[in-house]
């Protein structure tokens, strides 16, 4: 039976929809820079309060969705894979700036993502 690429697509968008609790290790913004030709992800702290909100560390207030943050990342990891980067973020960095399965495997399928938009030179858009 082949594969259909929409029936794939609206799998992954349906799995996307999921409850995932937030990882109190923090979060990533994750892009590409080409000119370089590297996967970059930037790791930024957070706290989680009563509610499973994520929230500035230092001002307890619950991060927005609709507008651009002015924060400095803890750590900036590279790689030219998404093997590379992985690796550098799950076992050469003490401690390891994860403390949950969901979020690392979000983590790999996202450093794929960027990989193949890098390797194919089109758009990368973290999920």
């Amino acid at each position: 039976m082949p594969v259909v690429t929409q029936d794939l697509t609206a799998l992954d968008d349906q799995l996307s929809q999921r409850f995932i609790e937030l990882d109190p290790m923090g979060y990533f913004i994750i892009y590409i820079d080409r000119d370089r030709g590297l996967i970059c992800a930037e790791h930024y702290t957070n706290n989680i309060n009563e509610k499973g909100l994520a929230v500035d560390p230092e001002t307890g207030e619950p991060f927005p969705c609709n507008q651009k943050l002015e924060r400095k990342p803890t750590a900036t990891f590279t790689g030219r894979t998404a093997k590379e980067i992985g690796i550098k973020i799950t076992e050469e960095t003490k401690p390891c700036p994860l403390s949950s399965f969901d979020h690392a495997l979000y983590l790999g399928r996202e450093f794929v993502k960027a990989e193949m938009a890098l390797v194919q030179d089109t758009d990368y858009i973290q999920d």
